[in-house]
């Protein structure tokens, strides 16, 4: 006679085991139809899981997180057994859920093609409309491995092999197609729907170990209904239009190089961009009460040993050994060096809070495969800081910080800011009651600005609690971008003190606060946010001054000298092209305004400006336009 507990607390009593389906069907005939899945005490179940004791659930409909997650893993499922229905031979592997979809790794020898993806996905509407009942068995483990031997499903058998001999194996059954699964999955093939699209087809390693043979990777989306897929799918295309690496080629910005993977190479014109926005944030941090310092690229071992990082970052830092046999480390973050400028000197509480800011180049070693342009790099710069601050401190300082970053997105065009907060990991340093405070003050910071925001609980970092900003783009895209945590580790192992009002020595909390996180990939995403058409004030070339022909060279260089004299990034085009080829040419490289030269701008100390994306021209007195746009060269908030 288990009693079911409901979300809101509501109790339902049954006189005999029950399964999720039966409890969806006593609260409402609406939610049977909707339910996909439960969960029982905590943990993710079929609908049609056996309940036999007392247990809190939650029924979960496409609408939900988990619904969706699970309508992939379905979908990806049916991905495998379509292949393996088309393309009989053909061995699958692992078919994860990922960000917005799904993948499923197959060994076969002849290519995928377009038109194959075309079949695939032809068949798997098939196999929704057979509504195939999907169910799970328990085999013991040794069993399902010869099973998979005698399929000649030999990277399945591989799998089960690493599960520990006494454990048995759990696998899920589509009408008569199984597969090697924890579940949990729908009630049938049925329950998908259409709202799925086969994307694209990749390499794959076995196992993501480049010694292991290639395999084929085809990756789909999936979705609760069309508009969600057309949507999806819309932005996808979007998406390929304002690709930065596609625009950064166009405004000449930047390029990459495979002498140096993940490592960018600066043009002119892309480096006035990242020098404008250091000024920018190097301005908003002085106001702010932020030192600025610089720390080496290279330290010793011995500093990344103490430091925690050499044991849990180790395999991502260029090391080097140097003739006298002793080891250095190329800098992954810039947290350490900042603490040894700390430690310089006797630090009173009178000194508290101290903020020091860094612009610091760290090298990280990621996977050829994981390099994408700006957004995934090996060598980047990070907007680093680091307050040193009481515990008493730290709620002021958590809100202070959360409000410059929120400020600084909106000058920047973010206003659609998500925060994600994460408390104490089960494993952990420091005492609780410093714990305690630093969660309720980041809670109160987060509170503080009204904005949304999810606990991912127990998903904070092992010396701290943290906050994470999400910015959603204006496609609809969120990017993870700053960050702010309170650290209870580091400082201490590194030695950090200062005197207390008491004349005693103790230890700092010490908050990590990047804004950007990597200046690389922020402007990768500013690039993309707003299609290469930057914020007037961050534009790298905010004019061109083109003369009508080369009578009027002179005037045009005149009027490029003024423009750059009131601050603003100009350049003059003298080059023998008639006027359509220029602005034909400029406005590819997206840039805002054309200033046209001729006689009657001559005579009258005039401009004629022609806007990107405008086909209608302005004259305007040259005074009146230096005195206009050069007040316009700044953020809002500056």
């Amino acid at each position: 006679m288990p009693d079911i507990t409901l979300p809101d607390g509501k109790k339902i009593n049954f006189e005999k085991s029950i399964s999720g389906f039966e409890v969806a069907e006593k609260i409402s005939k609406t939610l049977s139809k909707q339910a996909l899945l439960i969960s029982v005490d905590g943990e993710l179940k079929d609908l049609n899981h056996s309940i036999s004791k007392d247990s809190s659930i939650k029924i979960f409909t496409s609408k939900d997180k988990e619904g969706l997650e699970t309508i992939r893993h379905d979908t990806a499922h049916i991905l495998a057994m379509a292949v393996q229905e088309l393309f009989p031979g053909t061995q699958v592997t692992i078919g994860p859920v990922i960000e917005d979809g799904f993948y499923y790794d197959f060994a076969r020898k002849e290519p995928f093609t377009t038109e194959d993806l075309e079949k695939i996905e032809n068949k798997m509407k098939e196999i929704v409309d057979r509504d195939e009942k999907t169910y799970r068995e328990v085999w013991k483990r040794n069993d399902a491995i010869e099973h998979f031997k005698k399929k000649g499903e030999i990277y399945k058998a591989q799998i089960i092999e690493n599960i520990p001999e006494d454990e048995d194996v759990s696998l899920y059954f589509h009408g008569d197609w199984h597969d090697l699964c924890r579940g949990p999955h729908l009630s049938s093939t049925g329950k998908i729907g259409k709202y799925f699209k086969l994307t694209k087809v990749s390499g794959a390693y076995w196992r993501g170990d480049s010694n292991n043979e290639m395999l084929q990777r085809v990756y789909g989306t999936s979705w609760s209904t069309q508009k969600e897929l057309d949507d999806y799918l819309n932005r996808i295309e979007e998406a390929e239009k304002r690709d930065h690496r596609k625009i950064g080629k166009e405004m000449d910005l930047f390029h990459f190089r495979e002498e140096s993977p993940g490592s960018v190479f600066w043009h002119q014109k892309g480096w006035n961009l990242f020098q404008k926005l250091i000024f920018y944030m190097r301005m908003k941090q002085e106001t702010a009460g932020y030192q600025e310092i610089n720390t080496p690229e290279i330290l010793d071992r011995s500093l990344w040993e103490k430091s925690g990082h050499w044991e849990k970052f180790g395999a991502n830092m260029y090391t080097s050994t140097t003739p006298d046999e002793k080891v250095f480390a190329i800098k992954p973050m810039n947290c350490p060096g900042c603490v040894q400028v700390f430690n310089q000197g006797l630090k009173s509480y009178r000194d508290l809070p101290l903020k020091m800011s860094e612009f610091g180049k760290v090298h990280r070693y990621e996977p050829s495969g994981a390099l994408h342009g700006l957004l995934r790099v090996r060598a980047f710069t990070q907007d680093d800081a680091h307050i040193f601050c009481t515990e008493e401190q730290i709620t002021e300082e958590c809100l202070t910080v959360t409000n410059l970053i929120l400020e600084i997105y909106k000058d920047l065009g973010f206003e659609d800011v998500i925060l994600k907060y994460s408390d104490r990991p089960e494993l952990r340093v420091g005492d609780d009651k410093v714990w305690d405070k630093s969660e309720a003050a980041l809670l109160e910071a987060i509170k503080a600005t009204k904005l949304e925001y999810s606990i991912n609980k127990g998903e904070g970092a092992f010396y701290g609690p943290k906050i994470e900003f999400v910015l959603r783009d204006a496609i609809g895209r969120d990017w993870q971008c700053g960050t702010l945590q309170v650290d209870l580790n580091l400082p201490g192992r590194l030695g950090a003190s200062f005197v207390d009002s008491d004349g005693n020595k103790k230890v700092p909390v010490m908050l990590h606060r990047a804004l950007f996180g990597s200046l690389e990939r922020f402007i990768g995403i500013l690039i993309e946010n707003y299609s290469g058409k930057l914020p007037f004030w961050l534009c790298p070339v905010q004019t061109i001054v083109i003369p009508i022909s080369s009578d009027f060279d002179d005037y045009a260089k005149e009027v490029n000298s003024q423009l750059k004299k009131v601050g603003l990034s100009s350049e003059v085009d003298l080059k023998n092209h008639n006027l359509n080829y220029k602005i034909r040419e400029h406005s590819l490289t997206k840039i805002p305004m054309l200033l046209i030269c001729g006689k009657k701008e001559v005579d009258s100390n005039t401009v004629t400006i022609r806007r990107l994306d405008s086909k209608k021209q302005e004259t305007m007195d040259l005074k009146e336009f230096l005195k206009k746009y050069s007040a316009l060269n700044k953020a809002p908030s500056i």
